[in-house]
């Protein structure tokens, strides 16, 4: 089987620190490809991952574009998804597996009866795009999964019935997670994700100073990597205005602090060092990368029970999670108690790349196969 991938123009697969759908990209494809599937990459072109074939327009990310005007963009991703109807036209792709946000769903129902069935990974929020999703028809060719269950039960009715099921995310780390030694903890809770009104750091920052433990807060602001790039930050960016409004005022660099985005072993050592991982929800988190990668590295997770929480997350053995926002402080000392292993042997057997292969290549066989006559 050939698979067309569409990691869509925004950023490198794998991303240099901050992408949650590359890095789901970058942990299935190897994957994927030790099953047999040829894969061919339309993403960007200083994407590094290994694959059969890689289609790019732009030289890197324009992830820094992403939140300007719309007449200022709206050339982006039309220029990429350009190149991949004409990559699809040479007749030699046997799936589509589409990722980018509401412009991939149409692309693959606009190719026609002749392309290939296409399948289009949801890994946002489905209560918005509703006159899209709340109109969409793909025929028989097109279907959609979700990365979570509970993400497909906001779809709207149209966008449902084209729905094969959800996927829940891995993550290398998941990888021999039990046998790794077990890591020193330190007193501090970690919020890892781009800095944004949704993740609630606000409330992480407020609860930090209330209840009375340390915060690392680690992640961007917008394309703004580092504390030191915020200088010359767009102020109309409004992850900039969030971060200048609600967050930066609590930040004091003792109790609560902002280290920016880190990656790899960086990364690794700041979660797996901290006590809990904290996940103080505003919005229905559809998938939950971040929880996985935790778990997987051994820290409990303290969060709201929204989105895709509680069936990531078991509460009481890998970590804790509440719907009252302001008892989430209490948790976080509470989840100090929850053993490590646990955590491990729950990444070890839900959240490998091997797991997440496995279920969407019997999604691609299921809607590869030829419609009874």
């Amino acid at each position: 089987m050939k698979v067309l991938m569409n990691a869509g123009p925004w950023l490198p697969v794998p991303p240099r620190g901050y992408g949650g759908i590359e890095n789901v990209i970058a942990t299935l494809v190897p994957e994927l490809r030790r099953l047999g599937v040829e894969v061919v990459l339309a993403t960007v072109g200083d994407s590094d991952l290994p694959v059969e074939e890689r289609l790019a327009v732009y030289p890197s990310g324009q992830f820094k574009l992403l939140q300007r005007p719309y007449n200022q963009v709206c050339g982006v991703v039309p220029a990429h998804q350009h190149a991949v109807s004409r990559r699809l036209a040479r007749g030699d792709i046997d799936l589509v597996h589409d990722h980018v946000e509401a412009a991939g769903l149409t692309m693959l129902a606009g190719l026609g009866p002749d392309a290939p069935p296409g399948l289009h990974t949801l890994h946002w929020d489905l209560r918005k795009h509703p006159e899209l999703y709340g109109t969409f028809d793909g025929g028989s060719r097109v279907r959609v999964n979700g990365v979570s269950a509970d993400q497909l039960s906001h779809a709207p009715d149209a966008l449902r019935a084209h729905a094969v099921g959800h996927v829940h995310l891995g993550t290398p780390l998941a990888d021999g997670a039990d046998r790794r030694p077990r890591t020193e903890k330190r007193p501090y809770a970690v919020v890892l994700g781009r800095i944004t009104p949704g993740k609630g750091q606000d409330l992480a920052a407020q609860l930090a100073h209330s209840a009375g433990f340390d915060l690392v807060l680690a992640g961007p602001v917008g394309p703004y990597q580092q504390p030191g790039d915020l200088a010359a930050a767009d102020p109309q960016n409004p992850d900039v205005r969030f971060w200048r409004e609600q967050v930066a005022p609590q930040v004091d660099g003792d109790r609560v602090r902002w280290v920016g985005t880190v990656a790899g072993a960086e990364r690794d050592s700041l979660v797996a060092s901290a006590a809990v991982a904290l996940f103080p929800l505003r919005w229905n988190e559809p998938g939950g990368t971040a929880v996985v990668e935790s778990l997987a590295l051994g820290t409990p997770v303290v969060g709201i029970a929204r989105g895709c929480l509680p069936e990531l997350v078991e509460h009481g053995r890998t970590g804790l999670i509440t719907t009252d926002e302001q008892e989430l402080g209490d948790l976080v000392h509470a989840a100090r108690h929850i053993d490590e292993a646990e955590c491990r042997a729950e990444a070890v057997r839900r959240f490998t790349p091997a797991t997440m292969a496995a279920a969407y290549l019997a999604l691609y066989e299921r809607i590869s196969a030829p419609v009874p006559a």
